[in-house]
């Protein structure tokens, strides 16, 4: 990964993906001069926020959107449950700000976006549907990454939702007709998949004027997929 040493800020700094996403920028070298929480806010540095990242809930976007043009900073953001009044705010910012917003932020799911995006196109009159399941703790349901893969194929499929134990993240799509089943399945072994996919984010943004970015086209810019 690039040596250049980031300074960020982070929402929803004491919650599981904060912790991780904390962990892992450390481990590379770089340093969190802000954090906020529901409950605190705290400067650690006197020095300028590169990126803003938030990971925290839905309801705290509009603060979020506040930090973000307060430090003039690109923001990542995999917040779940965004409705599309949400995401329009975000793409107003992203004229001004960049901005990264992904549901996951795992190299492997934005594989298997590519892979359902090839197998729908042969599979058109085949049954479909998707499976999730993730820990009790998920508030979402369904989670946004089966919406992302339901986006994919392109028709009004089923969705099957599970919210048990501690499975970080468990996606599998089914293809078949009455004579073959096609299964594409994508698990999450450790959170550290999400926080290497914010750091690339990171990454990607810094230096950027504006616009408005998936995963996907941090992942895919350039390369031939």
């Amino acid at each position: 990964m690039n040596n250049q040493s980031i300074r960020y800020g982070l929402i929803g700094f004491s919650g599981r993906m904060g912790i991780e996403i904390t962990k892992l920028f450390l481990e590379f070298g770089h340093n969190c001069v802000f954090k906020i929480n529901t409950q605190c806010e705290e400067f650690l540095s006197n020095q300028k926020v590169d990126v803003l990242i938030d990971f925290s809930s839905k309801d705290m976007l509009f603060n979020s959107i506040k930090l973000a043009k307060k430090f003039n900073s690109p923001l990542i953001i995999g917040t779940t449950g965004l409705d599309a009044n949400q995401i329009q705010l975000l793409r107003d910012l992203s004229n001004s700000i960049p901005v990264v917003q992904s549901y996951n932020f795992s190299t492997g799911i934005q594989l298997l976006l590519k892979l359902v995006e090839f197998v729908r196109g042969y599979t058109l009159d085949w049954d479909t549907e998707i499976i999730e399941s993730h820990h009790i703790f998920k508030k979402d349901k369904p989670s946004g990454t089966a919406l992302m893969i339901k986006e994919k194929i392109e028709k009004d499929i089923p969705i099957s939702s599970m919210r048990i134990g501690g499975i970080l993240g468990d996606h599998k799509v089914f293809f078949g007709n009455l004579g073959e089943i096609l299964e594409i399945s994508h698990r999450v072994l450790s959170r550290r998949a999400f926080a290497e996919g914010v750091l690339n984010s990171a990454l990607f943004v810094m230096g950027r004027k504006n616009g408005f970015f998936s995963y996907s086209d941090v992942l895919f810019s350039g390369k031939e997929v």
